[in-house]
Order: C-alpha cells, then structure tokens, then sequence
C-alpha cells in the first residue's frame, strides 16, 4: 500500500526574502560539518606527538563516531518540544565547547584519555543535530525543489570537505593545536547563520502516535546502504595520513586523498542539483556498484593514480546516493519522527565510519580497505535485488519532483 506523503503548508520560496534564508540555511549546512570532515586528519596530527602513533587519530575519530551513535536518537528526542532552530543552535554549542577542550587539552600535553572523552562529548549531539538540521529545510522549501536544495547543501558540504582538509593539514603542519582551534571556530557557523523559523516545530510532531513505532523495512535498506557508503568514504578519509605515509609522502600531503574524493563529490552534487529529480531504484543499485568498484581500484592501489581516481569516482557517487537516502527517509518517516531519522541516517553513515575506523586503528589500512569493499558490494548486492523485487510488481512509493507532479522513484 502506497503511504502518503504528509506535505507541510506551502511556502513561498521565490522571494528575495525566502531565498535568502535558504542560502542561509545552505551555507549553515555547510558549515555544520567542518569539524567532521577536518577530524581525521586534526586528529591524527594532534594525537601524533602524545602517542607517537597515526593511528590514534583513527582512535578518536572511533570515540567521536561511537558516541554520535549512542546519542543521535536519544538526542533528538529531547528536542521536540522545543523550537527547532533554538535546540540546534543549543547542540551546536555543546559541540563548541567540547571541541574548544580538546584543543585546550592538546595545548598542556594532557593524556591522550582526555582528548578522547573530550570528542566524545562532542559526537554526543552530532548526530541529532544533523537531523534538526536536515528537518529546518522542510520548513523552508517545498517537496519539490527538494532535489535541488540538497544537491546544492551536498556541493556545499562537499567543497568544505575539500578545504577543511587543506586547512587541517596546512595549519597542522605548523601547529597541530592552531588546526583544532580554527575547526572549533569554523564550526560555530551554523550558530551565526540558521534564520530563524517559527515554525520549525512541525505540524506533525504533537500529533497522537506519532513519536513511536517501528522504522519502515525500506529504510532498513537504505541505511544499511549509506552505513556500506560512510564505511568506503571513510577508509579514504580517516586513512588519509596512512594513505601518504604508504606512498611515501610526508603525513602532511594526506589532504590530497580526502581532497580528490571530495572535488567528485562536488562533481556529483553539481549533477543532482541540476538535474532536480530522484533516481529510480535501478539506477541507485549501479551507484552502488560503480561505488563498489571505485573502491575495489583503491583496495588493488599499487600506485598514487588509480588510487586516486578511484577516490574521485567514489565521491562523485557520494551526493547523488546521499541525495537519495534522504528523500527516501524523508518519504518514509513515521510522523512525527523525521528528525530521528534524519539523525539515523547519519548514524548510519557513522556505522560505517566506526567500522573503518576501528579496522584501520586495529589491523592498518588494508584490512580497513577489504571491509569497506566489502560492506558496498553487500550494499550494492540488496540494492539491485530490492529493484527486481519493485519491477516485478511492487508500486514503488511516490515522490514529488521539482514541476508538482507525483512521480514514481522506481
């Protein structure tokens, strides 16, 4: 049975006005994650001289990950009978301040066990605020110029996952505690520039059974899929000091990996922001498997290039699958729970981080690499039975494009 989409009053989004507050909601969107994207590299410079080893780094980036987990649905939870705006704002200070104690920490030499409960102050809230986040955009764009807004917020995120690194590794380079302390204040930004929206506490929210139940089957699949895409992506990013060091290059040159994935991914959300429409299923399980195979070029490595190619073709991929787990999530979602399952989709993609992160602290790189391929390969392989299974007679659920009209995504 086909579930129908709740749609929220329509809103005028051809103002001078209206189109202000997305682009400030785009370029707070941006911003939200430059501690997340500058961390693996922040980390492993700043754990590097109280340990002596890289990989610490990916023990933080581990620590940080599991907490943001733990939290997200708990979390988000908490902030429903506030004003959205208000509580993601209130988030975003937490992770300020934690962040703020790590480079203070790092600072004075303090023992590595501090930086860690630090970071993870700091993932307790990331997850929710992602989905506070994420939920503001409904308020502020109708259903469909959905596709667009997200293809343009993940070109944003994408170009602050190319330069966050640049500077991690710049500012590093000199002093690892100056890198923290310019990601602590760079992530600060959506404090400054969310508009504010009265609104934001949504219709559905207050209503009678709508803050419980199970979540969907469908999107079972699709967080399993964005944890088996999270896992790849990181295996480039949290290994990108390792990445340099097997190369033979100074840990500073690990900005290139994760700045060659992330200059595709910008790529990809170029692509999806002007197209405007969400890929029938079929086409998400080739995403898969062209992501798959990217990530299988990166696991032969044996040189810089096809190393590096690979990267810049998993992160064209990135947006364009991103783009659609959230569409689909935001479809699905039982109401009254959009923002907890906008911060389980980030979760999941935090599954997959733990899991790289913990196989590149535990085993090194290689083995961290063969299980990233391995998730996206399962990942692509549920993907395309779930298309034959919709071809073969399941109505696939309705979503609405960019003109008004009811189009199936599958």
């Amino acid at each position: 049975m086909t579930r129908k989409h709740v749609t929220p009053p329509p809103r005028k989004t051809g103002t001078p006005q209206a189109r202000a507050r997305i682009l400030r909601w785009q370029l707070a969107y941006g911003t939200l994650g430059v501690p997340q994207a500058a961390a693996p590299i922040a980390f492993g410079l700043v754990a590097l001289p109280l340990t002596g080893s890289v990989e610490s780094g990916a023990t933080m980036v581990f620590a940080m990950t599991t907490a943001q987990v733990l939290g997200a649905v708990p979390v988000s939870r908490l902030g429903r009978r506030f004003n959205s705006v208000h509580y993601l704002r209130a988030l975003i200070a937490v992770r300020t301040i934690a962040l703020a104690a790590v480079t203070v920490l790092a600072a004075v030499g303090a023992p590595f066990a501090f930086l860690v409960a630090a970071v993870v102050a700091a993932g307790l809230v990331n997850g929710a605020a992602y989905g506070y986040q994420r939920l503001l955009l409904n308020h502020l764009v109708s259903p469909g110029g959905l596709p667009r807004a997200l293809g343009v917020a993940a070109t944003l995120n994408e170009i602050n996952f190319v330069l966050s690194p640049v500077l991690a590794s710049l500012l590093g380079a000199v002093s690892p505690v100056g890198a923290m302390a310019a990601i602590t204040v760079l992530g600060v930004g959506p404090m400054l520039l969310l508009p504010p929206i009265p609104q934001a506490r949504g219709p559905e929210d207050g209503r009678p059974g709508g803050t419980g139940g199970r979540v969907p089957a469908e999107v079972l699949l699709w967080l399993f899929c964005a944890a088996a895409g999270g896992a790849a992506v990181a295996a480039v990013e949290v290994g990108a000091v390792s990445f340099a060091l097997s190369f033979g290059l100074a840990p500073g040159w690990a900005f290139l990996f994760a700045s060659v994935l992330c200059v595709g991914a910008v790529t990809g959300g170029v692509w999806v922001s002007l197209r405007n429409r969400v890929p029938e299923r079929w086409k998400v399980a080739f995403f898969l498997v062209m992501s798959t195979a990217a990530s299988g070029v990166i696991l032969a490595g044996g040189h810089i290039a096809p190393t590096l190619a690979g990267a810049a073709v998993l992160g064209f991929f990135l947006p364009l699958l991103g783009t659609f787990y959230s569409l689909v999530v935001d479809e699905l979602a039982p109401p009254g729970r959009r923002a907890e399952m906008f911060a389980l989709l980030r979760t999941a993609n935090s599954l997959g981080v733990i899991a790289t992160s913990g196989l590149l602290a535990l085993q090194g790189l290689p083995t961290a690499l063969l299980g990233s391929a391995a998730l996206l390969l399962l990942a692509s392989c549920l993907a395309a039975l779930h298309a034959v299974l919709v071809r073969r007679g399941r109505r696939p659920q309705p979503l609405t494009h960019v003109d008004g009209r009811e189009d199936a995504i599958a």
